[in-house]
């Protein structure tokens, strides 16, 4: 049972790391390039592309740690397993990571310049980050505890 949990465990912090970089490479795009809908653009240059894309990773990981590593404990211990739930967790992790950046005035209860596209595109590449963790990581999650099915014994060799 160790050496399951062990190997889950790496299989959580690759799933992270997947999603983050899908997250990264889809908030970088989309707030550096938002004019990727007009045809008549051409490509960026790859290899800026590469640095960008790596800060972005740097950044989405960095401030989706806490969030992310909370939504994996709850869908850990209680077997959640569903595409829905990684989701709607991506989303919420997502949001929070954008209002954790953004002033908040207690005495209005409100933030204070949330600017409504950022949101989206966070919301959004978070949808898509609990996505590429649950096709990694969360469609086993749990299963490090189940006991293992005995093997049936081999037929005897004639």
């Amino acid at each position: 049972m160790v050496m399951s949990l062990i190997g889950r465990l790496f299989v959580i912090l690759f799933g992270f790391l997947a999603a983050c970089f899908v997250a990264g490479m889809i908030v970088v795009l989309a707030l550096l390039y938002p004019e990727f809908t007009d045809l008549g653009i051409e490509p960026p240059d790859p290899d800026t592309l590469n640095i960008v894309l790596g800060f972005g990773f740097i950044f989405v990981s960095g401030f989706a740690l806490v969030p992310a590593m909370i939504l994996v404990l709850i869908t850990e211990a209680f077997y959640i397993r569903g595409i829905l739930a990684y989701a709607i967790g991506g989303a919420i992790c997502g949001a929070a990571c954008y209002l954790g950046l953004i002033p908040f005035d207690p005495t209005t209860m409100h933030f204070e310049g949330v600017v409504r596209r950022h949101l989206e595109i966070m919301t959004g590449a978070g949808v898509m980050a609990g996505f590429t963790y649950w096709l990694i990581a969360g469609r086993n999650a749990g299963a490090w505890r189940e006991p293992r099915v005995p093997r049936p014994p081999d037929p005897p060799l004639t």
